[in-house]
């Protein structure tokens, strides 16, 4: 194999790789059915080499990235590398092969040059419904993993034939809205399809054995910056936690607790402290907790650091088994992977306030501000919107939070009320910034969102999953807390009632369901105080 790459063609391959990972998103949003993936973008799409280390991405969803970094290692554990060939896409979504929850299915296609395995395109989906006992895949009463859907080991669906079809049709025969899923399996068949094209094209130009090589030195050249990074921190023991509102089932807060050890050229974070697994479904896996550090520290000390396996080597991540963070496969999780993420990030953050004040962000709209809304259309046909709601954005030491954003781990669109009211029997009533919910200080934190919808049918089913209903956006030196997550459901009748964080009830014609975000937290105290 060759010795090394320069570093002029290194960059080159680099951004080619990047591109190819960026195409495969777009190629999915272009084709797929649901407004879900076409609009809102729930979706990530990443390259690994053939070992299954993350080597490109796309501008995604930082959680699903982060999980990415494991999801063809353990697939590799089930499926050897000696089973694959070219064609080959396989479909995946447990939990505990390098996942997160059911609804985000990973399609995978190993990619194959000069007769031998280089690397894997993988393409992450969120499904609109995935199964189990509520439309859309939500279970708010879960209190195992059955309940909340259809459980994929890696599955072959594809091959260089086309599709496997007494699979693919046991996988349909299972999920509500057949044929909008099997558009989108195909929209992610035709993203990994394109980018084993261009990885192919990659090394027609450059040589196979090049790629590879280049492949290794960019591991090799983000370990060493993000060691670099790391050696400027001061050293020291820092602690911080943060707290899930409930248990998911109306119980009491849930701590998320972190002890990191900032030892020179490398960081430990250890999550034993956390909360014991809960009854409900805000239980996440160890990827999602690694995942949620990849985000931290990489947004922290080495924003312009390839994210690749390479970058993550000098960060030790410990879990609790039993724990909140490290449940075992048999507990729900659909929430704890847009929930309990952010919390593991906030308790990061929080953690290091002492070493980087000035390099922090108050508390903001941490929560997917979840609100699933399902029914039938005249047809008989599913319909299920599944619609997130930004907030506040977290004060800094030199500006006021942005009004109405997401933050962290996620970065997903909102669907565009023209789309909603295109697609599903519901209108956009109004929408506009809950004034003054920022928290107060020396900046304030951004404002939320006010959001309104009315039901056009009967028998439409509405479930919650959200935080920051209970436990604010918090500030940061001094700053005051952001205002509450609420959601009110005003019935027909004039009758209204405040929705819980995670539930579900069924909306009538008429019905009203007003969504008033939460605010970012304030930094500094404020000049009235």
């Amino acid at each position: 194999m060759t010795a090394s790459v320069d570093p002029f063609k290194l960059e080159v391959i680099r951004h080619a790789l990047s591109a190819i990972a960026e195409e495969m998103s777009l190629v999915v949003m272009r084709s797929a059915r649901s407004p879900l993936l076409r609009e809102a973008g729930d979706l990530s799409s990443a390259l690994t080499d053939a070992s299954g280390e993350l080597i490109a991405q796309g501008r995604d969803i930082p959680m699903h990235m982060g999980v990415m970094s494991f999801t063809v290692k353990e697939f590799l554990k089930r499926v050897p590398a000696e089973r694959l060939v070219t064609g080959d896409v396989w479909y995946l979504n447990l939990p505990e092969t390098g996942g997160n929850h059911l609804p985000d299915v990973k399609a995978i296609r190993p990619i194959f040059a000069d007769g031998a395995l280089l690397a894997f395109a993988v393409s992450l989906a969120h499904w609109a419904d995935i199964g189990g006992a509520l439309p859309g895949s939500y279970v708010p009463t879960a209190t195992d993993a059955w309940q909340e859907g259809l459980r994929l080991p890696p599955l072959r669906l594809f091959t260089a034939d086309g599709p496997d079809r007494e699979k693919l049709d046991l996988v349909l025969a299972n999920v509500r809205g057949a044929s909008e899923r099997e558009g989108d399996i195909l929209a992610q068949t035709a993203a990994t399809r394109m980018a084993d094209r261009r990885f192919q094209e990659l090394c027609s130009w450059h040589g196979a054995q090049i790629v590879q090589t280049a492949m290794t030195m960019l591991h090799a050249r983000a370990e060493t910056q993000m060691r670099e990074a790391l050696s400027k921190l001061p050293r020291g023991t820092y602690e911080g936690e943060d707290w899930l509102d409930d248990d998911g089932a109306g119980g009491d807060p849930v701590p998320i607790r972190v002890r990191i050890e900032l030892e020179g050229d490398h960081a430990t974070f250890d999550f034993s402290a956390s909360g014991d697994a809960t009854r409900g479904p805000i239980n996440t896996t160890p990827f999602i907790a690694a995942a949620s550090v990849f985000y931290a520290i990489k947004a922290l000390v080495g924003p312009d650091i390839q994210p690749n396996g390479g970058c993550y080597r000098p960060l030790r991540v410990i879990t609790r088994p039993g724990s909140v963070l490290d449940p075992g496969p048999e507990r729900p999780v659909v929430g704890g992977n847009h929930e309990t993420s952010q919390r593991v990030a906030d308790a990061i953050f929080r953690a290091l306030e002492p070493a980087l004040p000035e390099g922090l962000t108050a508390g903001g709209p941490t929560t997917s501000g979840l609100l699933l809304f399902a029914g039938r259309r005249g047809d008989g046909a599913w319909t299920t919107l599944y619609e997130t709601h930004g907030g506040g954005e977290g004060a800094r030491c030199d500006r006021d939070g942005m009004p109405v954003i997401r933050v962290h781990m996620s970065n997903v669109m909102n669907t565009p009320a023209e789309i909603i009211e295109a697609e599903y029997p519901i209108r956009v009533e109004c929408q506009h910034i809950r004034r003054g919910s920022g928290g107060a200080g020396a900046h304030r934190g951004g404002d939320g969102l006010h959001r309104e919808y009315r039901i056009l049918v009967d028998d439409v089913s509405l479930t919650s999953m959200f935080e920051r209903a209970v436990v604010p956006p918090y500030g940061l030196q001094g700053g005051a807390p952001g205002a509450l997550f609420q959601v009110n459901v005003v019935r027909a009748s004039g009758e209204t009632y405040r929705m819980p964080g995670k539930a579900n009830l069924r909306l009538a014609k008429g019905d009203r369901v007003i969504v008033e975000s939460c605010g970012g937290g304030g930094y500094g105290a404020s000049p009235e105080s």
